[in-house]
């Protein structure tokens, strides 16, 4: 299949999937006219990539655990590679420590924003940004 095909078949625009290629995440065949092919393994990977990037994954990180992940009964499940738990567990402490330091950052901004409120009196109120649930 084509670069078109694949676009529609998982939903990524072509760009994205050049991107992808660029990265080292996905290896199409290149025809003699320069065309790019894919086959329903790319399917697949393209699908494994949206979902390591929707668990905030870099690119890079991708690159590593990509081989290691396959296809179970429409889950994607990664395999026994040998550094695969390693990584994954490195990424989410990473996170981890990511979202603790936002949650330091907001707070000190709520510290501040508290005070700013103090200092000037009533401030027509703006709707707050909604707030993300933890589950």
């Amino acid at each position: 299949m084509r670069i078109g095909e694949l676009a529609a078949t998982t939903g990524v625009n072509r760009r994205l999937l050049r991107y992808y290629e660029e990265q080292g995440l996905l290896h199409p065949v290149r025809l003699a006219n320069g065309y790019r092919e894919y086959t329903g393994a790319d399917v697949a990977a393209v699908r494994h990539i949206r979902a390591l990037l929707a668990a905030g994954l870099t690119t890079a990180t991708i690159a590593q655990l990509l081989p290691c992940v396959h296809d179970e009964e429409g889950r994607m499940v990664p395999s026994s590679c040998p550094t695969t738990i390693a990584k994954l567990r490195q990424e989410h402490s990473r996170i981890a420590g990511t979202i603790t330091r936002l949650r330091t950052a907001q707070h000190a901004l709520d510290s501040i924003l508290a005070t700013a409120l103090q200092r000037l009196g009533p401030v027509p109120a703006e709707p707050a940004p909604p707030q993300p649930q933890e589950g």
